[in-house]
């Protein structure tokens, strides 16, 4: 399993957005909408053990988007140390963002994920203050948007199978299976 990169938003600014605010504007849809996604997105990572703390409109509380440049940077580099390591720091930054309602844009809880994953801090920061791994990542994104990626979740597999979006467990049981009938 390798993790390529793919900016929801990549002209997103350092600070991030209110995400009611980013998902009403770039989809047009209502605020009530908006919220009843982040409740499916919620209800779905239940389903496989993962927490979703989107803060809600109805609690008073506000959940921010940021943009992800700088980790895809990091996944980059810590691909080059091994898969094992690259999906280790993806799922740190995953639960971070997601459950923790950390800012993936920060330079400092990026190394701090990276030194609890057990990669090097010090090259993290090096990597961070530099533009080191910025071309391999543009490249990476335009390579998969050239092929029709437009969104994510985008599951490939065996290099020539395509799930998209969020889907049910379900929908990958089965194309699973039909994969592999296929021989």
């Amino acid at each position: 399993m390798r993790f390529q990169p793919f900016e929801l938003n990549p002209r997103m600014a350092a600070e991030g957005q209110d995400i009611t605010e980013h998902l009403v504007e770039k989809y047009r849809i209502t605020p009530t909408q908006a919220q009843a996604n982040r409740d499916n997105i919620r209800a779905r990572g239940e389903q496989v053990g993962f927490t979703f703390n989107l803060a809600s409109d109805a609690g008073g509380g506000r959940s921010r988007i940021y943009n992800t440049f700088d980790a895809h940077r990091l996944l980059h580099w810590a691909e080059e140390q091994g898969l094992a390591e690259q999906k280790a720091l993806k799922q740190a930054l995953f639960t971070a963002y997601f459950t923790d309602g950390q800012s993936p844009a920060s330079h400092d809880v990026l190394v701090q994920l990276v030194e609890q994953v057990g990669l090097d801090a010090a090259r993290a920061r090096e990597i961070l203050a530099t533009d080191a791994y910025a071309a391999e990542v543009r490249e990476r994104e335009q390579f998969y948007q050239s092929h029709g990626i437009n969104s994510v979740p985008a599951i490939i597999i065996n290099q020539k199978h395509l799930i998209s979006g969020g889907q049910p467990v379900e929908v990958f049981e089965q194309a699973l299976r039909d994969i592999a009938a296929q021989g």
